[in-house]
């Protein structure tokens, strides 16, 4: 159980501050991250890394010369927000463009892919770097569709030495992507992880089984299995991996065998011993080997095995020199004195103030907000439940947050003098900062489409309503790629939408026609208790989520019947 923190919801943020304290002689704090205290050259391809907290050394002991120019943290388990990349990108930034890597998660994509438009609008280059190397989450024929494990580690390095040679943002693109191609990983896991005030893991393993096949997020394995001695560990371990080596390829691979947190490092020694022995039957001369902890998952107990399949370049950077917090390499020489910063966040755009009427409006949309984010945070705990079934159980966590972060934010925004579509805007960015992950982005993006329908200038009409809540919609299917059927908040979302639409058209007032399209958006969320998922971390363990209904789509029904209850 992870047992020392303040209050749960700021342990990331305070062990990102613990971090940076520890390291000051190598990297600099900025907002939600860390850079490289003395930066790289003018000119030279910034490696950008991140994800959620929780992986330790994965994202921030990357940041070093030779490897990462800087880190992004999220809440644990939960991608950064958009804002957040953003700002530690620029921050990163030294003229040759932006390389944002992280593990191909549902979040993850969208906000690094938000990001990276963002700042190639500010004329920035930024290209992302989609780790995939998890043979368990799906197939070599569906390699795009794996999830991003302790791969993270050997793409990094790669990438990170390509661009610390000085090679140009397409060069150093080629070399990371086929570092990426040749990587797979697979992990077993012996007891699941607890994160931070919660009072069970998000999953346990029975006495004297393992988990095959798990994430790095809390997911439990794709299956069970009884308990081996270490030498038949090792040949679990090894044998995918083995299964994917590429055809005529002449032996010479990285591999580091990784714990997940809470198996101890004589543990790993010991299956090591095993491993070295399966590796040279089977014709792989190994180079500069890793064993320890690289990406872990909080307490979890557990380990992983990955591969690179080296060629004559790839291998060259696997073996170039490195030196950050926690992965050195060579040698290097010191860092320079590092030079001044102006990392501060940019002051936020001054509000400006709505018509009475829309500020009227602004008042009655921040107190919803208020009774939502109070629903939500009584829910937390079941929504956790549901999203634990074939998830990470973070759900609950997130909306909790999110919420309450909307809420603060829309008051704030209601005392500058905001109006509705405002009020609601400056929610949403709030919600997905605060919240993180695929649901923060989603509620995020969906919140300030809507506040851009509703417009400060008048009270929002019913149709107005009715439009912005097609605008949200059309907002989260062209950020999260769902439909209908995939086991996804869309599912209750849209029902809603098109009710909403349709009582409103026929005359309805709001608050009839918010009702029924609530009911309706409850109805569909119980259907998806039958559905398993298409989409996001829950896809690899689908069918344990058959007969529980998908937390997204539950949260979503809850808090359109809170403002239904609350609208008169």
């Amino acid at each position: 159980m992870t047992k020392v923190f303040d209050q749960p919801q700021f342990f990331a943020e305070t062990a990102l501050k613990g971090f940076c304290a520890a390291n000051a002689d190598r990297v600099a704090m900025v907002p939600h991250g860390a850079v490289r205290a003395a930066p790289g050259a003018p000119g030279k391809v910034a490696l950008l890394v991140g994800g959620g907290s929780g992986h330790y050394p994965a994202f921030l002991g990357y940041v070093g010369t030779g490897f990462a120019d800087a880190a992004v943290a999220g809440d644990v388990f939960a991608s950064p927000s958009t804002a957040w990349i953003h700002g530690v990108a620029k921050a990163a930034n030294r003229g040759g463009g932006v390389i944002m890597g992280f593990g191909n998660y549902a979040g993850d994509v969208m906000n690094f892919g938000a990001a990276a438009e963002r700042l190639r609008a500010e004329g920035i280059d930024a290209r992302l770097l989609v780790v995939t190397d998890d043979v368990a989450s799906a197939p070599a024929s569906e390699r795009a569709r794996r999830r991003g494990v302790a791969g993270d580690l050997p793409v990094f390095k790669i990438a990170g030495a390509a661009a610390e040679a000085g090679l140009d943002i397409d060069a150093v693109m080629a070399v990371a992507d086929k570092a990426n191609g040749a990587t797979v990983s697979f992990g077993i896991a012996f007891d699941g992880c607890t994160l931070p005030g919660q009072g069970k893991p998000l999953f346990t393993v029975d006495a004297g089984q393992i988990g095959i096949g798990l994430g790095i997020h809390g997911e439990a394995g794709i299956s069970t299995q009884a308990m081996v001695p270490a030498a038949d560990l090792a040949r679990i371990l090894l044998d995918p991996l083995l299964a994917e080596r590429p055809g005529g390829h002449h032996g010479r691979v990285a591999v580091i065998l990784n714990g997940l947190g809470r198996t101890k490092y004589e543990e790993l020694f010991v299956l090591w011993h095993h491993l070295t022995g399966l590796l040279a039957e089977a014709g792989l001369t190994v180079i500069e080997p890793e064993v320890g902890e690289f990406v872990t998952s909080l307490d979890m107990a557990g380990c992983s095995l990955t591969i690179t399949w080296l060629d004559d370049e790839l291998e060259a950077f696997w073996r170039a020199p490195a030196d950050a917090p926690a992965f050195r390499k060579g040698t290097i020489a010191p860092p320079q004195a590092a030079e001044a910063r102006s990392d501060q966040p940019a002051s936020v755009a001054e509000i400006v103030p709505g018509s009475p009427q829309s500020q009227q409006a602004g008042r009655c949309v921040a107190a919803l907000i208020g009774h939502v984010a109070n629903a939500l945070a009584d829910a937390e705990e079941e929504l956790g439940r549901l999203d634990a079934q074939a998830g990470d159980g973070d759900h609950g966590q997130g909306m909790a947050r999110g919420s309450a972060a909307a809420s603060d934010a829309a008051e704030k925004a209601l005392i500058a003098g905001a109006g509705a579509g405002t009020v609601l805007s400056l929610a949403g960015d709030a919600w997905a900062d605060r919240a993180g992950g695929t649901s923060g982005a989603l509620w995020g993006e969906a919140l300030r489409a809507w506040g851009q329908v509703l417009g400060d200038a008048e009270t929002p009409s019913a149709r107005t309503v009715a439009q912005g809540a097609q605008s949200a919609l059309d907002a989260i299917v062209r950020l999260g790629g769902a439909k209908v059927g995939d086991k996804t908040l869309v599912d209750a979302l849209m029902p809603f939408v098109q009710m909403l639409n349709e009582q409103v058209a026929a005359g309805e007032s709001l608050g009839v026609a918010w009702a029924a399209a609530a009911a309706r958006a409850t109805e569909a969320a119980d259907a998806t208790a039958q559905l398993t998922p298409r989409l996001g971390r829950a896809r690899p363990l689908a069918e344990r989520s058959l007969g529980h209904p998908d937390a997204g789509a539950v949260s979503l029904a809850l808090c359109a019947r809170v403002v239904g209850a609350n609208l008169g």
